[in-house]
């Protein structure tokens, strides 16, 4: 007998593939010089390192290492993140206000559970990350985007929205070298964000994957470290300063506030690794963690202004691009009426990928913008890359004129 067509909750009609994992399937092939993921450098990441912490830890801790752990994560873990928020950014936590997630992309999936019911509105940064978009996507809520500058979400259209809109549920940002715009917010921006979010009781879900893949510059205090004003819910990830692979975050928030995403964690995976969560442990005590993450800013610094030289060689004079001082990304803005999709298309016959910049704006629009990284590749494969790209412009302008 033929089954029924089956039934699917209705939020899956909502839910769409992501741009970015599905440009990553044609990366894979090795002609492909990729701009497209927000991959670390391969070449830096601690595989030696870590395989000689992983005999160590399933030698010396290999029971702890193989069964259940606490929701929450290790003690171990936790005082040494809440103790690194301290020193690197004056963030007065403990570690009872740290839980240990499976990525930040699960932190993310998490303040859905905790905060989204349908209809409710998010206020984000416009472009924002994609990642977020699709994470709170699943609980149906109302994207409300912000404009934004090279300082930030502009303090006045945020005022607005937040004066005029009901059910206004978070904001989401990422202030310190943005994905997908490499943009980082003045320290005034921040302030005026705590303040506004404090004003109208709303909370601030603060991103912060790249604050220390910081290449020039003062260090700038995370909105979290800015008083008791408002609600602040801070994001970190290992996934940029040592292994994506690893899928190893932290929420950070007060401790009646982290119960709650210690409760909806449970029902998700019981706990991260525990093996991962010892070999970042052990990782952060016996070897230069601080050397280490230096030595990533300088690889970094150096694609970045090879990136940037090669665009203004090679990149017609009408087309714009911001310049970051940190991160991984920059933001390209194409002439009106170009369209990205129809550039990538072009882009991937001269073996070049990038991602769209429609992907980062969860109403639409923004055609004739696109996200290039500049991390996961060598200078000379930039140069080139970026040359090839200009060559595809010149032709698509030529062909429009």
């Amino acid at each position: 007998m033929k089954p029924s067509r089956l039934r699917f909750a209705s939020r899956m009609q909502d839910l769409r593939t992501s741009d970015i994992r599905e440009i990553l399937k044609v990366t894979q092939r090795p002609e492909i010089i990729s701009f497209a993921g927000g991959l670390p450098a391969s070449e830096l990441l601690p595989a030696a390192e870590m395989a000689e912490l992983a005999r160590d830890v399933l030698l010396d801790d290999g029971v702890r290492a193989l069964q259940y752990a606490p929701t929450e994560g290790l003690d171990t873990l936790r005082e040494l993140i809440a103790d690194r928020l301290r020193r690197l950014w004056g963030l007065q936590r403990s570690m009872d206000e740290v839980l240990v997630v499976s990525g930040s992309q699960q932190a993310l999936d998490l303040t859905g559970k905790v905060f989204l019911d349908e209809g409710d509105v998010v206020l984000c940064e416009s472009p924002t990350y994609l990642g977020a978009i699709g994470a709170f996507r699943a609980y149906r809520p109302t994207f409300v985007e912000v404009p934004t500058d090279d300082h930030g979400m502009v303090p006045a259209e945020l005022e607005a929205r937040l004066g005029s809109l009901d059910r206004v549920k978070l904001i989401y940002v990422v202030p310190d070298f943005q994905n997908p715009s490499g943009r980082r917010w003045s320290v005034e921006r921040r302030r005026t964000l705590a303040e506004l979010a404090g004003g109208y009781n709303v909370p601030v879900i603060e991103d912060a994957p790249y604050a220390e893949l910081c290449f020039e510059g003062e260090p700038m205090p995370p909105v979290a470290a800015l008083g008791d004003t408002c609600t602040v819910v801070y994001l970190g990830t290992c996934s940029k300063i040592l292994s994506p692979g690893m899928r190893l975050g932290w929420v950070v928030a007060d401790s009646d506030l982290l119960r709650r995403y210690v409760l909806v964690k449970q029902g998700t995976d019981l706990h991260t690794s525990s093996l991962v969560q010892l070999l970042a442990a052990r990782f952060m005590l016996d070897h230069d963690l601080e050397g280490h993450i230096a030595r990533i800013r300088d690889v970094y610094r150096g694609r970045r202004d090879a990136m940037l030289a090669a665009l203004e060689e090679h990149f017609p004079d009408d087309i714009s691009f911001t310049r970051p001082s940190g991160g991984l990304f920059l933001w390209v803005e194409l002439p009106e009426g170009m369209d990205a999709r129809e550039l990538l298309d072009r882009a991937l016959e001269e073996h070049v990928a990038f991602v769209p910049g429609e992907s980062f704006f969860p109403n639409g629009g923004h055609d004739n913008s696109l996200r290039l990284n500049f991390s996961a590749m060598p200078k000379e494969r930039i140069w080139e890359g970026v040359r090839r790209l200009g060559r595809v412009l010149s032709s698509v302008t030529v062909a429009a004129v």
